[in-house]
């Protein structure tokens, strides 16, 4: 903590557990699947559904798959790679800027993070969250935790969010760059596979209520970038890497991970497209997971391992995964960007 600092740069990334054991897994789950902006219904009926149903379910399920992932030395791989970028941003911002990092659930908390920062009395704080397509359940849900732990504050620096950088052009060819470690033309189809999303909360951030979204979005997602809407920076991302690597738009498909339950989600779901492209012959895949900054659970698990192996019970026969930004040096200059606005 540089005592010279007077502006605050706030990471915050999503969350991982204390450890992969089914009691810390369950904490986790608890609090991330309690967020009323991850589940949106009526408290009464995401009480009952959490933890009476999802989270005794999939708690130890869960706690065994982060065990396959989990390094003896370095722990979890999203706590790692976020240390690792909170560090090297600090580096590059030097003695006038104090970086701290949180994780949305869990540890390290929002608010010990802002605990930190108010003790400093800084001029200012840049918060980032590590996500680069906006959503109500991601990045605005750590908007919102911010804004209630500050609230309590004395006095008030000037406080200042990124909500989305979806079309970073050093962001798109930092992952174009990781793609470019693979023989792109060995593979023979790319996709570009995103965090999931209820469908409904894809209308519920028009404040008019007269959105209506259909499950995979109106004609204007796939081409128009939206300040608002989830689906259309998913895109706006897939098109910006794809034209850094020179790739057609017959040569790759945007599809959809991790869905919960039952409601319709966005589609076309990744276990969907698999199908389709088992189907039609596609052996090799190139996977891209843009969503996130830092390999997790859902690139090192849900997409080398789970998905992977349906592929191959399909007739597929490989499935590479394009290496997260983690500690990359021009990610590092993306953030650094961020931060200084």
């Amino acid at each position: 903590m540089s005592k010279s600092a007077t502006k605050g740069v706030l990471l915050v990334q999503l969350g991982t557990p204390d450890a992969p054991t089914t009691p810390d897994v369950r904490r986790y789950l608890t609090e991330f699947l309690m967020d009323p902006r991850v589940i949106d219904i009526p408290i009464v009926g995401r009480t009952l559904l959490v933890k009476g149903l999802i989270v005794p379910r999939r708690a130890p399920k869960s706690a065994a798959t982060y065990r396959t992932i989990w390094d003896e030395q370095t722990g979890s791989p999203l706590m790692y790679y976020s240390e690792l970028q909170r560090d090297l941003l600090q580096k590059e911002l030097g003695d006038d800027y104090h970086v701290e990092l949180a994780m949305r659930y869990q540890n390290p908390s929002i608010a010990a993070a802002l605990k930190n920062m108010e003790s400093m009395m800084l001029e200012s704080i840049r918060v980032i969250p590590l996500f680069p397509q906006y959503a109500s359940a991601t990045s605005g849900s750590v908007i919102d935790r911010v804004m209630e732990v500050m609230r309590t504050w004395q006095y008030f620096p000037q406080v200042s969010f990124v909500s989305n950088y979806c079309d970073d052009e050093q962001m798109c060819e930092t992952y174009a760059d990781h793609a470019r470690r693979h023989e792109i033309d060995y593979y023979d189809h790319i996709l570009f596979s995103y965090h999931g999303l209820p469908v409904r909360q894809l209308g519920k951030v028009d404040p008019s209520g007269e959105l209506k979204c259909p499950d995979r979005g109106c004609d204007s997602c796939r081409v128009e970038k939206k300040s608002y809407c989830y689906l259309s920076q998913c895109y706006a991302t897939s098109r910006m890497i794809a034209s850094k690597l020179g790739l057609s738009e017959d040569r790759y498909t945007v599809c959809f991970q991790s869905r919960l339950g039952k409601t319709p989600w966005i589609q076309p779901y990744t276990s969907d497209s698999l199908h389709q492209l088992a189907g039609a012959g596609v052996k090799k895949l190139l996977v891209f997971s843009p969503a996130f900054v830092a390999d997790c659970i859902e690139t090192l698990d849900e997409i080398q391992v789970e998905y992977a192996n349906e592929f191959k019970e399909l007739g597929g026969e490989e499935v590479a995964m394009v290496e997260s930004l983690n500690d990359d040096p021009k990610w590092i200059d993306v953030l650094k960007r961020l931060a200084q606005g």
